[in-house]
């Protein structure tokens, strides 16, 4: 996508952080832009704020974890603008950091879980078909983390549903690819957002979280003093006219991630040198890949 005027943009977690500052850069290239976000309150003021800025806006609440939410919020998008080109799925929660092993309840997981991942399932699989339906083509961009990469103890259910993000959007933009639609995944460092005050907004359907401010504030001061959230969304304004995959932000991260991957390159070695695995047949990577898929994805 290289042609952003008059096209439409909807975006969660709209209110504040990445998702405004894609809001707002997104905006300023002549989208007209849905923001959606849980907090009610918010939206009416977020999207008064754009429109100062001269940038078409709405705002529609939206649960992200709640399928039947974001349908009814992508019929608002319609309704309002008749289309849809852009679509961000940015919305994410964390439970906090330094939770040991079995101190995270299974509402925790459940919060995270539903929110960081099925938010990001349930706005690509309703959005696909009105981003095809039109013919003007369109992009997907899923908000992961660095942490999809790069694994910090202690904060295991970001870090799992960050990864999944990242194999989703990597399946996905293969079957995407012929029918007109890119698929991105964002994978920032430490942004100066709201991020770790997600459990203060926390549905009471998870029940209550023993969250102490006092405990995260080391990571509270560590996201602050992160990169400003415009410097990402223009990260992303480039990789959505480059048609890229991996949007990366934070270019330090590079030795460590390469450091995971030389561990997973040696485990492929061990692999090759097991005695027990020496009368192995190699197998057709490329057929088994093709029949798992059920069939070559760019012939859909």
């Amino acid at each position: 996508m290289r042609d952003f005027k008059g096209k439409v943009a909807f975006i969660t977690g709209g209110c504040s952080g990445i998702g405004y500052a894609l809001a707002e850069t997104f905006g300023r290239r002549g989208m007209k832009v849905m923001i959606a976000d849980i907090d009610e309150k918010r939206i009416a003021s977020t999207v008064e704020r754009l429109r100062e800025g001269q940038i078409i806006a709405e705002g529609v609440r939206c649960d992200v974890a709640d399928r039947t939410s974001v349908q009814a919020a992508a019929l608002a998008v319609i309704a309002k603008f008749g289309k849809v080109h852009l679509v961000c799925n940015n919305a994410g929660v964390t439970v906090g950091s330094g939770w040991p092993i079995g101190t995270t309840t299974e509402r925790d997981w459940n919060w995270v879980i539903d929110v960081n991942l099925k938010g990001v399932i349930h706005g690509t699989e309703v959005f696909v078909p009105l981003l095809e339906s039109h013919g003007e083509g369109g992009h997907i961009v899923n908000t992961a983390s660095i942490a999809a990469l790069v694994a910090i103890p202690t904060r295991e259910p970001y870090h799992a549903t960050k990864s999944a993000v990242l194999m989703a959007s990597e399946g996905w933009r293969a079957q995407l690819e012929s029918r007109g639609i890119g698929v991105s995944v964002l994978m920032p460092g430490a942004v100066a957002t709201q991020l770790f005050e997600s459990p203060t907004r926390r549905p009471e359907r998870y029940g209550a979280r023993n969250y102490d401010a006092t405990k995260e504030q080391r990571y509270v001061d560590a996201i602050s003093g992160g990169m400003n959230p415009a410097m990402v969304a223009g990260r992303v304004v480039e990789a959505v006219e480059a048609n890229e995959l991996y949007i990366i932000t934070h270019a330090e991260f590079r030795a460590q991630v390469e450091a995971r991957f030389r561990a997973i390159l040696a485990g492929f070695d061990a692999a090759a040198k097991s005695a027990a695995l020496e009368t192995h047949k190699p197998s057709n990577v490329e057929a088994l890949s093709t029949a798992l898929r059920g069939g070559d994805a760019k012939s859909h």
